[in-house]
């Protein structure tokens, strides 16, 4: 809706006339003109007829306020966006729009503090970008997976149950990324959160974090769930558990 518009419904939901709302302030000409949005109303005429309403004057000016943070947010200017948006309330015309942008820029401020090593921050930041999707039904469960997920990088042991609602494919995946940004503890709390923790791949990724961790033993009893995919590192695991003559069997194999 517009100015007009919003004007116009905040009368008819006080229950006022055109004449009552006017007062001896404007004429009823120009209330209707500024309703249908032929006129727009002065600073003057609008703080009037806001008072008249019952309303602040930013509830007829939080469109433009919405615009100008989703075009902050575009060029990723949160804190101008953040700034926009903070008189907005949830029950506000606006609202629900207002609402996701600031679960969206919470969430890329998080992105960024997280690649500054600044976890305790990046928390604060997720937890204000739930608490804003709460309060708007444009907040979507893949909106939500991305937090959970931004979560786990920064509390990568809280968050195993919130991952459970993540499907086991969409979990490999993200282990498979946390694996190549050596993000050990993470991986481990994205196969945590796995259901089947029996298939090849589920044990060969394990394996990885158990190998990079040290833990050869471990690490050569997920390999052999699917060996042939792992055949070096298998062999390593040998090695390093004194076990030769496995290891040069696993060395033979490769060729």
């Amino acid at each position: 809706m517009n100015l007009g518009q919003l004007l116009k419904q905040a009368r008819l939901d006080a229950g006022l006339s055109q004449r009552q709302l006017c007062g001896d302030k404007i004429t009823r000409n120009m209330l209707s003109q500024i309703e249908n949005g032929s006129a727009r109303p002065s600073m003057d005429t609008l703080q009037y007829l806001a008072g008249r309403l019952g309303k602040p004057v930013s509830f007829f000016l939080e469109e433009n306020s919405v615009q100008q943070a989703r075009a902050a947010w575009l060029r990723r200017d949160y804190a101008a966006a953040l700034e926009l948006l903070a008189p907005i309330s949830p029950d506000n015309p606006f609202g629900a729009e207002a609402f996701l942008l600031k679960a969206l820029c919470y969430l890329d401020q998080a992105r960024i503090a997280q690649e500054r090593g600044q976890h305790p921050y990046a928390r604060t930041l997720l937890e204000q970008a739930a608490d804003a999707g709460s309060h708007t039904p444009y907040y979507t469960p893949e909106t939500e997976r991305t937090r959970l997920l931004l979560l786990s990088r920064t509390d990568p042991e809280g968050c195993v149950q919130l991952l459970h609602t993540l499907a086991d494919d969409e979990l490999l995946l993200r282990a498979q990324a946390a694996i190549a940004a050596e993000e050990w503890d993470r991986c481990a709390a994205l196969l945590d959160s796995c259901r089947d923790k029996a298939s090849p791949d589920w044990n060969l990724l394990r394996g990885d974090v158990c190998f990079a961790q040290g833990n050869y033993k471990m690490a050569r009893e997920h390999y052999q769930k699917d060996e042939d995919r792992r055949l070096y590192r298998l062999e390593q695991c040998c090695k390093e558990l004194g076990d030769y003559e496995k290891a040069y069997y696993y060395a033979c194999k490769q060729r």
